[in-house]
């Protein structure tokens, strides 16, 4: 059996067609484009009870991914990650069948780990020595180091207000780091001028095929945790929005082969009120975003103005009936403790914001209490310690503790 069943690339607005095995980018009508696989050959060659005795890393689903040559394969051990019940906090909600699928849980302390595991592979295939690519930090830090495993040059240009951290993670894998006072769209800029300027691989958010294949896993891993069924409501944090694209792609993909049947998960993008143009487009019912002004929130990976891909977001809602969600910074933060003092998990502030959406959308009556329910929290708390507020008494060498 064939390590992947990778057949072309394909625009999904003009549907024009491009050769697997070759560097591409854009579209030339200036579209992502989409990697496709021959799935009817796939599923007369495999079924799910062949994953049973494979990896618990994103690489047991090989023959759905782009990468040819199991020796291209740049790995950190990531992916299959915990599908955590929520038991406590959806009582509290009423949600009765509430789940976190933990991405904080993988190389690098978030779900970007994914896309960089499986787009520096591709790269690595075909040669490409040097990558650039803008961040709002976690995509950043993660495409680093999984550029250093595999020997490939790094150029990451990320807004100055980014966590700390996620620069630190630059750093130590090597890359060449640059800071710029601005947003992520100010990067865009920068890292698209290198590219024209110097010949170097754009790594941009769909600006390459790959990234969005290793995010698809996500989706892939969910249904098999579920035993190859799928939830009624899958709830993500959308900035560039290339994991709910990507989730989307999975379970189409999934349905295609015949590994899953029914309706799909109502699929709903999370984001903040300050920087919400996914929100206010499919309030407008457009198939598209405008570029939203003067963006700012606490949840930095979300704070992205004007996505490449947001058509296809859209037509991700959309076609499972979907919505999109903002969340105030207040109303996410308290969110952020709730959890962490119900359930013991410190969440991502982006992940906070997708569990204030569904808090909000069950009392709306949007989600019903006994609908099955999946949020993705998407990275690590501690990557972002500035979020959480730490006022506690200092004692005094000797000095008993007080009670109330």
């Amino acid at each position: 059996m064939k390590y992947s069943y990778v057949s072309h690339l394909e625009c999904p607005k003009c549907y024009e067609v491009y050769p697997k095995g070759e560097v591409h980018h854009l579209c030339s009508c200036g579209s992502p484009l989409l990697v496709r696989y021959d799935l009817k050959a796939l599923s007369e060659a495999m079924s799910p009870k062949d994953l049973m005795e494979r990896e618990l890393t994103l690489w047991r689903y090989h023959e759905l991914l782009p990468v040819e040559d199991p020796g291209s394969v740049v790995s950190l051990g990531e992916g299959m990650t915990p599908l955590v019940p929520m038991t406590k906090l959806g009582k509290e909600m009423g949600l009765f069948h509430l789940y976190m699928k933990d991405e904080g849980m993988v190389p690098s302390g978030s779900f970007k780990a994914r896309g960089a595991a499986v787009g520096v592979s591709k790269a690595k295939e075909l040669g490409v020595k040097e990558i650039a690519m803008p961040t709002n930090g976690n995509a950043g830090a993660a495409w680093s180091l999984y550029a250093a495993r595999a020997g490939i040059k790094a150029t990451i240009v990320m807004p100055v207000d980014a966590p700390e951290i996620t620069r630190k993670e630059c750093i130590v894998a090597g890359a060449d780091l640059h800071l710029i006072d601005g947003l992520i769209s100010d990067a865009g800029q920068v890292v698209a001028k290198a590219v024209a300027e110097h010949g170097i691989y754009d790594a941009s958010t769909l600006k390459e095929p790959y990234r969005i294949e290793g995010k698809k896993t996500m989706g892939l891993e969910l249904v098999e945790q579920m035993n190859w069924s799928m939830p009624n409501v899958i709830l993500y944090p959308t900035g560039g929005g290339v994991g709910l694209i990507g989730i989307y792609k999975a379970l189409l993909e999934l349905r295609e082969m015949g590994w899953i049947e029914g309706n799909l998960p109502r699929l709903v993008a999370v984001q903040s009120t300050g920087c919400a143009p996914i929100v206010q487009a499919w309030q407008d019912k457009s198939r598209s975003s405008e570029f939203f002004e003067n963006a700012y929130t606490q949840a930095f990976g979300i704070n992205v103005p004007k996505a490449i891909g947001d058509f296809l977001v859209l037509d991700a809602i959309y076609e499972t009936n979907g919505c999109a969600v903002a969340i105030d910074d207040a109303t996410m933060l308290k969110e952020l403790e709730t959890i962490g003092r119900t359930e013991g998990a410190f969440v991502c502030p982006e992940g906070a914001a997708a569990f204030a959406a569904a808090r909000e959308l069950k009392q709306k009556g949007w989600i019903g209490e006994e609908e099955t329910v999946v949020i993705l929290n998407t990275g690590q708390g501690i990557k972002y310690p500035e979020t959480v507020k730490v006022d506690v008494e200092v004692l005094r060498k000797g000095e008993s503790l007080s009670r109330v």
